[in-house]
């Protein structure tokens, strides 16, 4: 083989790594203009609904709010984005927002809008569709599938320390204080605990619950038994409705 020879496979080796190089840089790029746009686009679209929406009262007003922290959020997660994975966040962000808005439009009395993709965050957490109320050490908690004077809290579904709380509207934002530290944390499972039974994983939502549940439960000094006793005299028989409640009270999209 001749030297000449040689030299023109190498040159064409090179050519063609050169070639793929550029081709998966330009596959590259493209994606991330694309996740640049689609995240663009939910986030003006949030925009553009929070400057027409006004809402009157507490449960509108509250979704609108919390909506109009996740548009901030998305916009300062826009602004220092540099991969898909970061713009796939801030659309995370866009959307949720959006999911409040419709919460709002619900309280307002209107047409909520065309369905939005799913949150990833909220998958498999399903759905409250029957009105619960529990005593937690004096204070009463409620949820319910619809908006009112003692549900103005929206919450659009995801995971808490690692239990899945359904989408509906809560008398208290326990989600954030669960979220904290030190005994607002404690106060706020407590909560969870008796709004979502620990039989909850138990009655064919998933075994997301039942999961996350025993790991929170172990967390705080027990296993998952020691916990549910300890819940059971904390809130007290009556207050949990029977485990059996829970089987109506959520949705069966878990």
């Amino acid at each position: 083989m001749s030297v000449l020879l040689i030299i023109g496979i190498v040159l064409v080796v090179l050519l063609v790594i050169v070639a793929v190089q550029r081709g998966g840089a330009a596959s590259q790029k493209t994606r991330l203009e694309d996740a640049r746009a689609e995240a663009q686009r939910w986030y003006e679209r949030l925009g553009g609904q929070l400057m027409n929406l006004h809402g009157d009262d507490a449960a509108a007003r509250q979704a609108l709010s919390d909506a109009g922290e996740r548009y901030n959020a998305a916009g300062g997660q826009l602004q220092q984005a540099k991969t898909e994975k970061q713009f796939a966040l801030a659309r995370e962000s866009a959307l949720e927002g959006l999911q409040y808005v419709r919460a709002a439009r619900v309280a307002m009395g209107i047409d909520p809008g065309p369905e939005l993709p799913a949150l990833a965050s909220a998958q498999g957490t399903g759905q409250i569709t029957k009105e619960r109320e529990v005593n937690v050490q004096g204070h009463a908690y409620k949820a319910g599938p619809q908006p009112g004077p003692d549900t103005p809290y929206y919450y659009p579904g995801g995971r808490v320390q690692g239990r899945p709380v359904p989408s509906g509207w809560y008398s208290t934002p326990v989600w954030k204080t669960a979220l904290g530290a030190g005994a607002g944390v404690l106060g706020g499972m407590l909560i969870f605990d008796a709004l979502l039974s620990p039989g909850f994983g138990d009655m064919g939502y998933g075994d997301g619950f039942s999961d996350g549940y025993a790991d929170a439960a172990q967390d705080f000094g027990g296993d998952g038994g020691d916990m549910g006793g300890d819940s059971a005299g904390d809130f007290g028989g009556g207050d949990w409705g029977g485990g059996g409640d829970f089987g109506g009270d959520f949705g069966g999209d878990f």
